[in-house]
């Protein structure tokens, strides 16, 4: 039997993120599993990694102010000298249509928060991002046909927003971690989970290992029940694995300028460039998107729907005029741990003495990493740290009420 600490199991941008944040403050004896045979096989890899901070709650806002001033300064976060991953301070500009009011009152809230933003409008968009249409009215998805475009937009542009390629970012993290004693096992999967009295034991992995330890953190992402079945732990919350599809199509010359990450609040998508600006990426921001729940996380269609790609391509047509109809487009599909109740995270211990969980990111993970790391880092060992979060763990502690929102989309 091996001894440790600490054992995480999933080594995605969460579990991997926790265990740099444990290992950088303490010299606990520290293990990450991963049933994947490389990094970013999981949710990370299909990850769209948009880095923006405006949330609806001000303490989602802080946490995700905190987790991109990890990936801002990269290299002092992981201690690495060349790190694979950088930040492109692309900015995020949220384009909310013909609800004039909006970008105003988002800017005056982030201002109080200390998060640096602007309200642009029609000339602004212009000068700034010549290739965006700023068209107050939505596109027709029923028929498909143009509109005159109508003038008078105030938009919300995030000035220190932007995206990290996901892969990289975590392969920089196994490496920090490894430089740092952390055992990190791909290919290895836990089968069996040992509770006597609520009170972990030790759990037994797929190649007859067996390992013990005071305490047992799930960052399973998508296969987060298995472990809690494994332990006979049943939580007040439906966590599931929802397919969530992505487009991405070559960008040509015609569009000219800068592209920031767009949320277009009317057209339900949002997009940024990608490969050195040379690829358009595409996604959805509507909550009628994010309800197909797959049973097996293993196994499940990665192709993406043709009906889907037809709709956000013609929302990307009208914010993009000068993109042609024509050139390769293509998709792949993810997987994001839906917290059906409220779309925000589980994080910290549960009713059974050394399960902790930090599961059900809803597709905020990625931003969020560094923060949840620090707030599970700082609630283990009791030390803070450059880049650590002030946000209690008990804002997302797994016993509190479901948070109430307007909307449950990945925006919320």
């Amino acid at each position: 039997m091996k001894n440790y600490d600490v054992v995480i199991v999933g080594a995605g941008i969460i579990g991997l993120s926790i265990a740099w944040q444990l290992v950088r403050r303490s010299k606990l004896k520290i293990a990450v599993l991963e049933k994947g045979a490389g990094v970013g096989e999981g949710s990370t890899g299909a990850s769209s990694a948009v880095c923006r901070c405006r949330y609806s709650l001000d303490e989602l806002v802080y946490l995700a102010r905190d987790g991109i001033n990890a990936y801002r300064n990269w290299a002092a976060f992981t201690g690495l000298d060349e790190p694979r991953a950088t930040f492109n301070n692309d900015g995020v500009l949220w384009m909310p249509g013909s609800d004039t009011q909006w970008a105003e009152a988002e800017h005056q809230r982030m201002q109080m928060l200390g998060i640096a933003t602007e309200v642009l409008d029609d000339l602004d968009i212009k000068q700034r991002f010549p290739a965006l249409n700023s068209c107050v009215l939505q596109p027709d998805f029923v028929t498909g046909e143009a509109h005159e475009c109508q003038a008078g937009s105030k938009n919300f542009f995030e000035t220190e927003g932007g995206y990290v390629d996901p892969v990289s970012a975590a392969q920089d993290l196994v490496e920090a971690c490894r430089k740092n004693g952390v055992d990190i096992h791909f290919k290895t999967q836990v089968t069996r989970v040992e509770v006597n009295n609520i009170k972990l034991k030790s759990i037994k992995l797929n190649n007859s290992e067996t390992l013990s330890m005071p305490l047992l953190v799930n960052a399973a992402g998508p296969w987060c029940k298995q472990l809690y079945q494994a332990a006979g732990l049943k939580l007040d919350w439906d966590l599931s694995p929802v397919r969530i599809q992505v487009l991405h199509r070559d960008r040509p010359q015609a569009l000219q300028g800068h592209i920031p990450i767009t949320v277009d609040m009317q057209g339900g998508i949002y997009f940024r460039t990608q490969n050195r600006g040379q690829q358009l990426l595409v996604g959805s921001v509507l909550e009628e998107d994010e309800r197909e729940i797959v049973a097996d996380p293993d196994n499940f269609r990665t192709e993406t729907d043709q009906e889907f790609e037809l709709l956000k391509f013609h929302a990307l047509h009208h914010r993009l005029p000068q993109l042609p109809y024509r050139g390769t487009a293509t998709g792949y599909c993810g997987l994001y741990t839906v917290n059906r109740a409220d779309v925000h995270p589980i994080v910290g211990p549960t009713n059974i003495t050394g399960f902790w969980v930090a599961n059900g990111f809803s597709g905020h993970g990625f931003k969020l990493a560094p923060a949840i790391g620090s707030m599970l880092a700082q609630a283990i060992t009791g030390d803070t740290l450059e880049f650590d979060t002030r946000v209690p763990m008990s804002f997302l502690g797994v016993d509190r009420e479901p948070i109430k929102l307007e909307s449950k989309s990945v925006l919320a």
